[in-house]
């Protein structure tokens, strides 16, 4: 019997994959919304920085221990996300102004942390629930 604070491999690979499936949405959406071309290398070229800082942020709390928590994993990611994205977009010359920074807190946070929080209420809701 496997412990309820670790995951399997399978879980941490589809979290790994549905934080990075939603940074990439969040960089479309940013360039979609100021008419950017290039969409398809643009959307990367825009999402690695951010794709970086959660990876390094997976990495420093050990997320795939308990990938869908909302503390510390869901928090990690989401802050790693945007200091490491916009610490690496600085270093390599691209704008960062807090209009963006502003912007990039609140989606990634929507993003990262609103997919793990309506999960830990499904779970929290079938484990409440009378079994028939």
């Amino acid at each position: 019997m496997r412990s309820p604070s670790r995951t399997t491999v399978p879980a941490a690979v589809f979290t790994a994959a549905v934080d990075a499936l939603l940074i990439l949405v969040f960089a479309a959406i940013g360039r979609d919304a100021h008419a950017r071309g290039d969409v398809i290398t643009g959307v990367f070229a825009t999402a690695w920085p951010f794709l970086a800082g959660a990876a390094i942020a997976w990495l420093a709390v050990r997320a795939w221990r308990a990938p869908l928590a909302l503390w510390p994993a869901g928090v990690a990611v989401w802050i790693g996300a945007v200091a490491g994205g916009m610490l690496l977009r600085a270093i390599t010359g691209q704008s960062v102004v807090l209009p963006f920074v502003i912007v990039a807190l609140i989606s990634l946070a929507v993003f990262l942390l609103g997919y793990r929080g309506i999960i830990a209420l499904g779970r929290r809701f079938r484990r409440s629930r009378p079994r028939a």
